[in-house]
């Protein structure tokens, strides 16, 4: 078996360095065990580690897991969001990572308000302008969020994105610093319900180079848990 608790250290480690790198404090920059297809021994292993955030890319799967792991943890999805998977998915997870449109919006603050629930979400930008791709342009964030500020069940913590893949990390570097960089500009205006504090950014081949541009949350799949199951 994979050994989740060795892999986590090193993991802790090369945040450390990179956020000092960066000027950074380590404790700034959570790490999220993106648990897709990993088996329920693995990511109990991981919140028995130390690992906090859970992310899943599918609510059925999530709901799952969720039922077999008593083990406290901030279970966050990170996949594709369905309007039609909204009230389960405010139900089982504590953040939704990846909202990215104004109707996705709109049913998240309808599910939330029935519950008497603020749902925590982070908008989900597409970077490379990628078809393949889920996640918002860039120059349709500020309306996204000016929608969102009026609704009284939803609360936007930040921003989320999934760059093209470049084998040298570095080259993904200017994704990750334009991402920050729109975080900054949006932040300046002062929307009700948005307060950006979030960066979701970086996984297992580039989380360093993301924590060097800003991210507070990177989320950690191969390198946490080893290959995924095919």
């Amino acid at each position: 078996m994979v050994d989740v608790a060795s892999n986590y250290r090193m993991i802790l480690q090369r945040i450390g360095e990179a956020a000092a790198k960066a000027g950074r404090k380590s404790e700034e920059i959570k790490l999220l065990g993106a648990a897709k297809s990993q088996s329920v021994a693995l990511v109990r292993a991981a919140v028995a580690a130390g690992v906090r955030l859970i992310g899943e890319n599918y609510v059925q799967e999530a709901q799952d897991k969720k039922q077999v792991i008593p083990e406290r943890a901030e279970w966050h999805m990170i996949g594709h969001l369905q309007r039609n998977k909204a009230k389960v998915a405010v139900e089982i997870f504590d953040m939704i990572q990846s909202l990215d449109n104004i109707a996705l919006a709109r049913e998240l603050d309808k599910e939330g308000g029935k519950r008497q629930k603020t749902v925590r979400a982070l908008v989900e930008v597409n970077l490379g302008g990628e078809e393949s791709k889920s996640g918002i342009a860039e120059h349709k964030v500020q309306e996204l969020l000016q929608a969102a500020g009026e609704f009284s069940s939803l609360s936007i913590e930040g921003l989320m994105a999934v760059p093209p893949f470049c084998e040298n990390p570095e080259d993904v570097r200017p994704y990750f610093k334009r991402l920050r960089e729109l975080r900054e500009g949006l932040g300046k205006l002062r929307i009700a319900n948005v307060d950006l504090k979030e960066l979701s950014m970086g996984m297992t081949h580039d989380y360093t180079v993301a924590v060097e541009e800003g991210a507070t949350i990177v989320r950690i799949g191969t390198a946490l848990f080893g290959p995924r199951p095919r």
